[in-house]
């Protein structure tokens, strides 16, 4: 074999090592650090979680479609800013207006999600069961 092939070889090999390492390091740490004695030794072996507290009430918790509505529109703009970031970095370099123009049209069509989504109700968090009735004052 070539020098040069058997030196690339070494480095992609140990390279691979590395990776290894790296990837069962963490389950190998864990398995050190971890505590032996848990729900057996409290004898709460009929418990689901192992936090060292009685539960208390059901673990199944139904959550509205608001909830989700408004995680969606988290991540929507979380991704939003991934697109803006880059924008402002090379901002200003060769075409600064064009440049400026694109992101105001970005920042208002995300405005208009933003009216749209509050118009529709979606950042007003009413839990189920516990209406707000407004009360009128009485004269």
């Amino acid at each position: 074999m070539n020098e040069a092939l058997l030196g690339d070889l070494i480095y992609v090999f140990a390279f691979c090592v590395g990776g290894v390492i790296f990837a069962v390091s963490p389950f190998a740490v864990v398995h050190l650090i971890a505590a032996r004695r848990t729900r057996n030794y409290a004898n709460k072996t009929g418990q689901f979680i192992e936090c060292g507290m009685d539960p208390i009430g059901d673990a199944w918790i139904r959550y509205s479609a608001v909830y989700y509505l408004y995680a969606l529109v988290f991540v929507a703009f979380a991704v939003d800013v991934l697109f803006l970031i880059p924008v402002a970095v090379v901002y200003d370099r060769v075409y600064a207006v064009r440049d400026f123009v694109e992101v105001l049209i970005f920042v208002g069509i995300l405005s208009l999600v933003i009216i749209y989504a509050w118009k529709k109700g979606i950042f007003e968090w009413n839990r189920k069961g516990s209406a707000h009735k407004p009360t009128v004052p009485r004269s």
